[in-house]
């Protein structure tokens, strides 16, 4: 069994994540969010550099990433690193 570290992300390039994942994929923010299972304010928190992604969260939209291909990886080391 494989335990991953948690990714790290600065929270100044969480909005920029959120904005770049739902530019390729045409999603709103509440879409985003429903995906997420999370409600729409926690998205905009994100964005707004009011608060961080949880490590489940995190987790998800690295999830999200993955099946999005070879674009949802360059994403993925544009903002992510483990």
């Amino acid at each position: 069994m494989t335990i991953k570290k948690p990714l790290l992300i600065k929270q100044p390039e969480v909005g920029k994540l959120i904005r770049e994942h739902r530019g390729i994929t045409c999603l709103t923010q509440e879409q985003f969010a429903a995906s997420l299972g999370i409600t729409y304010l926690t998205v905009n928190r994100w964005k707004k550099g009011h608060a961080k992604p949880s490590s489940l969260a995190m987790q998800k939209i690295e999830g999200m990433l993955e099946e999005m291909g070879e674009l949802g990886q360059k994403v993925s080391v544009k903002y992510l690193s483990n």
